[in-house]
């Protein structure tokens, strides 16, 4: 008979030491790592919160359900009085976070977008779409269009006790709204609608707004060049590309045409003659900034005629409007929810 002797050194733990998932591909410092198994990490660096306001905001929230299957939610905010007696425009809006991190509830969307919604008088529904790298590319857009279809759903079937903002909505002045990631995702929504615009009645597509979006290249441009990155920046270089690596589909580059609608391989994509209005915010130290004005420059000049307006925000960085908690950020804040309210109005 075989004597089985225990090892006192020997420890099962050891076995598990190297697994997969510490074997780590990607990484953003502080908001994501992907491991080689496919397991993703996002530490929790911004706060999430419930739908709570202070009463003196004037603003009531609330979240809702969209798809169940795929745990697409939205956090509405909407205003408790109508000016006037008149509904309010509807802002579908996209947070930013490089399409793989981010959320709806996270406090610094809920702050500045219950404050959009109170001083604009416009109703916001903040969409809480599928991260990459678990669900790349187009998975968010489609989650843009799946929300549309829902609205649609729901004021075909009529307001209820669960859905009584609906009746505080003029769906006939429905914009898309979203910042860096966001605003790369309110684009392409928008272009995936523009064959379904008499679709959508009775909702009408009246406009798009991109703040900052996230667009990119294989060539850098020259804000990208040399636009002076501190680490503690909400874009750099380094981070933009391992977002794309990650959100893009497996095996294309930067110039894809949903990286780059402006693209040698986007000629068909630029299309605008069903978006009737195009407003791009811009940040002046932002690296996307001189990618953000051949956009525009572009549209136009395809379009034949000024259907995209940019406002340059002086003195401030990607994101400073849910990021930064500078006196100049702040001011450049209240500028931008004043060139939204006057946009929509």
């Amino acid at each position: 008979m075989t004597t089985i002797k225990y090892d006192p050194n020997f420890n099962l733990q050891k076995m598990k030491e190297y697994p997969q998932h510490k074997v780590l591909l990607e990484e953003i410092e502080g908001l994501i790592k992907v491991y080689k198994n496919g397991h993703v990490e996002r530490p929790q660096i911004v706060p999430n919160v419930t739908n709570k306001l202070p009463l003196e905001l004037g603003v009531t929230s609330s979240d809702v359900v969209i798809d169940r299957y795929t745990n697409i939610w939205a956090r509405l905010y909407v205003p408790k009085t109508l000016c006037q007696g008149n509904k309010l425009p509807l802002l579908i809006y996209f947070h930013g976070g490089g399409f793989c991190v981010g959320s709806s509830s996270w406090i610094c969307y809920h702050e500045f977008l219950a404050k959009l919604a109170s001083i604009a008088n416009c109703v916001i529904m903040s969409v809480n779409y599928r991260l990459a790298p678990e669900n790349r590319l187009p998975s968010a857009y489609d989650d843009g269009v799946k929300t549309i279809s829902w609205i649609k759903q729901k004021v075909l079937i009529g307001a209820n006790e669960d859905y009584r903002w609906l009746n505080k909505v003029n769906f006939s002045t429905t914009y898309l709204v979203g910042d860096s990631a966001g605003g790369n995702i309110a684009y392409n929504v928008a272009i995936m609608l523009r064959s379904k615009m008499g679709d959508l009645k009775p909702i009408t597509l009246k406009g798009i707004i991109l703040i900052q979006p996230f667009f990119g290249g294989e060539s850098r441009t020259y804000s990208e060049k040399y636009i002076i990155q501190s680490p503690r920046s909400a874009l750099t270089n380094v981070s933009a590309d391992t977002y794309w690596r990650l959100a893009l589909p497996t095996g294309v580059n930067r110039d894809h045409p949903w990286c780059n609608p402006i693209g040698r391989e986007s000629v068909n994509l630029v299309d605008t003659r069903n978006i009737p209005r195009i407003l791009v915010c811009i940040s002046e130290l932002d690296i996307l900034r001189d990618r953000n004005l051949e956009f525009c420059a572009t549209l136009n000049r395809v379009s034949n005629k000024k259907v995209v307006e940019y406002v340059m925000f002086k003195g401030v960085g990607h994101a400073f409007q849910v990021l930064s908690k500078s006196q100049v950020a702040q001011t450049r804040t209240t500028e931008l929810i004043e060139q939204i309210k006057g946009f929509i109005s």
